[in-house]
């Protein structure tokens, strides 16, 4: 492997623990911290501030949302807001 890889792969951080989510379904966990970057990206832009502290949230819902779940939200497909039959 390249050394950048092995960096990367080094500094590789994955989301930590959070006791409000308990379960090994982290469905909820994805979109609570979803939510919580755009609140915080909203807040902190509305009072012209510099929004890096939400990078966190961003960082930890990436790391928890399957990738497939993040495309169909860019189209507009909230899976959270589907309705199930």
């Amino acid at each position: 492997m390249s050394d950048e890889i092995q960096e990367k792969i080094k500094n590789y951080r994955t989301a930590p623990f959070d006791a409000r989510f308990p379960n090994t379904n982290q469905t909820r966990n994805c979109y609570q911290n979803y939510l919580d970057f755009h609140r915080c990206n909203k807040s902190l832009k509305a009072k012209n501030q510099d929004p890096a502290p939400c990078e966190w949230y961003r960082r930890v819902y990436k790391s928890l949302c399957p990738v497939s779940w993040r495309v169909n939200r860019k189209e507009g497909n909230l899976w959270i807001l589907r309705k199930v039959e």
